[in-house]
Parts: structure tokens; C-alpha cells; sequence
């Protein structure tokens, strides 16, 4: 195995981190009455002007310091709730509307279980970057209550000295905001989420919004995608999961403020760990892929988001990866070829992560791979939710040296340092 260099910082899963997230109830009735919902608001309403700001006085003395503009967020969901039942606003107090918004809202920790499978890309903003200095974005994998997971965020540097710096997470995290207020139910189909116009990437987090998407957001595996005309864009693929089927998706963001979640179709999209090239090869879009749970394949498609078929690229070879493998995030382009970080399972469902080099033209040819892993679950790096893991969904070259991200054990996030020649040389 490599001798990494290991940076001391560790991420961990921590409960305090909440956001608000509307609590659904019941909006039709039995046929017995009215619904919850009906009751709830009618309670509400005829509540006295003082016993209303009672009650909303004991909701914000326990939640406000909590959350950001939590009035705010109080107003917001009465006004979902407003449009469901045709109330009329103008009639209601503030107060009043605030404690109905409150009673349709629930506290969420959003990584009380679990912070994982990290991916990196460069930042979108490297102004005032000293020489050797790179400013970084990373996406993580939060796992809260019922083992929902939701993409989290940091913003970092990381420096040629091998230093990792990450930027403070701020005292409040908002969830990105769908904007879509007619029915209070997940929609079909693609939808665009927006960050909160007062918070940091570090703050941000994305949750299910979709009926696919309802039990988790999965391992999003972030590229700084460079299209023909010179646009940029940054895309993600990541496994939507409804709690029977999953299926591949896209996040697409040229701005990082508002996020297209795209759905991908054809018989390659229906399973999960697929890593989209940065740019076109050969004139076609490429992904990597794991379409049989077991081997990597490589897709090409005249379109990102339709993806059919596969050809067979890597199959298990080496002990520490004969159970199966897959690739660890989007293929890096050096000088030698495409360098595809990549896991493999061994005896005892141990993980490991090895490298790959394909060709720069035609990456259906595999010019070599780790005969050894170049990561493996040992010691303190084996112990946790699931144990026995490490896993990345994506690295970032930082001139002559690649900065890997990884899981450890399904539970916190670690990160490392390689020298990209010394890992070439240890391929064959």
C-alpha cells in the first residue's frame, strides 16, 4: 500500500446540526369530519389574540435561536398551507399565521445518523488565492432520522504543502427551497431547488424533493464539466432511492445558487454509482458505471441524460477487490491518460480504493491499475456504522498531487494526499 499523507482533520456525524423541514399531516378527511389539517387550523384560529401569541411565544423560545428567520419560515409554510385550504390571509394576524406555519414544521437532524462519501471539485470562486492554494468545494452524504440521506456541503483550501483548511460551518443550516407551493406533496419528474439567498454553501443542504427521490439522496459525484463552446458547468450524478428503486439522476448548477435535479432515463440509469466524464471524448459524453453490481462499465451517449447499454471495462482481478468493484468518482484527466480512483470488496466485505489509468482518446483501453490498494479499512479507519469501509465519490488534482476525500466506515470523512507519479508508478 501507499504511503499516504494523511491530514489530521476528521468529520463526524453531529445531531446539532437542524434545519426545519415542513411536517406533513393528513389533508383529505375520512369522510367523518374534517381533516387534520382543517381541525389543526381551526384550532388556531379560534384561539384569542393573546392565546395565540402565548402559544407562538413557547414555539420561538424553544426554536428561534435554533434556526435562521425561523418567523420567517413560520410565514412561509402558512402560506402553503393557505393556498391547500383557500383561507384568506388578509383576515389572519401575523401571530396567528406564524403559529399555524409552526405547526406544520418539524425539527430534522439532518446528519444525526451518519457523514459520508464525500466528492471535491475545484471551488467556483478562486479569487484571492495565494500561490499554491486551491479553494474547494466538497459535497458529503448526510444520513439523518429514518436513514434518509440529503447532499450536505464545505467549502475548504487545500495548499501544495498538503494542508486542509475547511471553512467555518455557520450556526445555521437552510435546507435549498423547491419553491413549489401549490400542493403539499413531492413532485414528479425534474425539479430546480434553490440555496437560501442568506446562506453559505457550507450551510446549505439539499433534501428529497421528488417521489424517486423520497428515501435518499445518495453519493453525489461532482465534475467541473467543460462543454464544446467553452461553457462551464458543474454536474453531479447521484442515486435517487424511494425506498424500493433507485435510479441514476443528474444535479446540474453553473451558479451554484439554484440546482437542476434531472432524472436520467435508459436501461444504464437504473443502477446506481454512475461518474460522468468532465468533458466529451470522441465527441460523445461518457460515464463510468456499475450496471451489474459487480464490474465497471463504460457508457457513451449523444445526450447526459439518456444512457443505454455499456461495454465491460474492468472486472475484479486483484484479492482485495474480487467480491466486486466499482469506480470512486469522476475519471481526472492527466497527462498520461483518465486516472479513475476506483473501490473494490475483498474477504470479510473489506473495502479498499485503487486507481486506474485509461486511455486519453479512447478510454475503453486500460493502460493499468493498482495491483495494491492505495486506501484500505484498517485500525482506526475500520470501526462505525458500517464497518470495514472506505469509500470516496471523488478527488481533485492539485497540480502534481491528487487530494482524495473518503468515507471511513459509513460515519465520518477523512482525507488524503498522493503524489500522482508515485500512484502511476505503482500501477501495472
Amino acid at each position: 500500500m501507499l504511503d499516504l499523507i494523511n491530514h489530521s482533520l476528521r468529520l463526524k456525524a453531529d445531531p446539532s446540526r437542524v434545519v426545519v423541514r415542513p411536517f406533513h399531516i393528513a389533508w383529505t378527511s375520512n369522510g367523518s369530519g374534517p381533516s387534520r389539517t382543517e381541525r389543526l387550523v381551526a384550532e388556531v384560529l379560534a384561539m384569542t389574540p393573546a392565546e395565540a401569541r402565548l402559544q407562538l411565544e413557547i414555539v420561538l423560545k424553544d426554536f428561534e435561536a435554533r434556526h435562521w428567520q425561523t418567523r420567517r419560515v413560520f410565514m412561509t409554510r402558512y402560506d402553503e398551507i393557505e393556498g391547500l385550504l383557500g383561507l384568506d390571509g388578509s383576515q389572519i394576524g401575523d401571530e396567528k399565521r406564524q403559529l399555524i406555519g409552526a405547526y406544520f414544521c418539524h425539527e430534522y437532524s439532518y446528519a444525526a445518523a451518519a457523514l459520508m462519501n464525500p466528492s471535491a471539485v475545484p471551488h467556483y470562486d478562486q479569487s484571492g488565492m495565494p500561490k499554491g492554494s486551491l479553494r474547494i468545494l466538497m459535497s458529503l452524504r448526510a444520513v439523518g432520522e429514518g436513514h434518509i440521506s440529503s447532499v450536505a456541503f464545505r467549502e475548504g483550501i487545500i495548499t501544495d504543502g498538503h494542508d486542509l483548511a475547511l471553512a467555518p460551518e455557520p450556526p445555521f443550516a437552510t435546507a435549498a427551497d423547491a419553491r413549489e407551493a401549490e400542493e403539499d406533496k413531492m413532485p414528479e419528474g425534474p425539479v430546480t431547488v434553490y440555496r437560501h439567498r442568506d446562506s453559505t454553501l457550507s450551510g446549505t443542504v439539499i433534501f428529497p424533493i421528488t417521489k424517486a427521490q423520497s428515501n435518499g439522496l445518495e453519493d453525489l459525484r461532482i465534475c467541473h464539466f467543460h462543454h464544446d463552446d467553452g461553457a462551464e458547468e458543474w454536474i453531479g450524478t447521484y442515486t435517487a432511492y424511494n425506498g424500493s428503486v433507485i435510479q441514476s439522476e443528474l444535479l446540474r448548477t453553473r451558479d451554484w445558487r439554484s440546482f437542476d435535479m434531472v432524472p436520467m432515463t435508459g436501461s444504464a440509469a437504473r443502477n446506481k454509482g454512475m461518474a460522468l466524464f468532465p468533458r466529451k471524448v470522441g465527441g460523445r459524453y461518457m460515464m463510468l458505471g456499475r450496471q451489474d453490481g459487480e464490474n465497471i462499465f463504460l457508457h457513451t451517449s449523444d445526450t447526459l441524460t439518456h444512457w443505454e447499454g455499456g461495454d465491460l471495462l474492468m472486472t475484479p482481478k486483484y484479492p482485495w477487490e474480487l467480491v466486486q468493484m466499482g469506480n470512486c468518482g469522476p475519471p481526472i484527466e492527466v497527462d498520461e491518460g483518465w486516472l479513475v480512483l476506483t473501490h473494490g470488496v475483498g474477504a470479510m466485505r473489506k473495502y479498499s480504493i485503487g486507481a486506474a489509468l485509461l486511455d486519453k482518446d479512447d478510454p475503453s483501453k486500460v493502460l493499468a491499475r493498482s495491483r495494491e490498494p492505495l486506501l484500505a479499512a484498517a485500525d482506526q479507519d475500520r470501526e462505525g456504522y458500517v464497518p470495514n469501509v472506505v469509500y470516496t465519490c471523488g478527488a481533485i488534482r492539485h497540480g502534481d498531487t491528487l487530494f482524495i476525500p473518503y468515507g471511513v466506515a459509513d460515519s465520518s470523512v477523512a482525507f488524503a494526499f498522493v503524489p500522482i507519479t508515485t500512484l502511476l508508478n505503482q500501477m501495472a
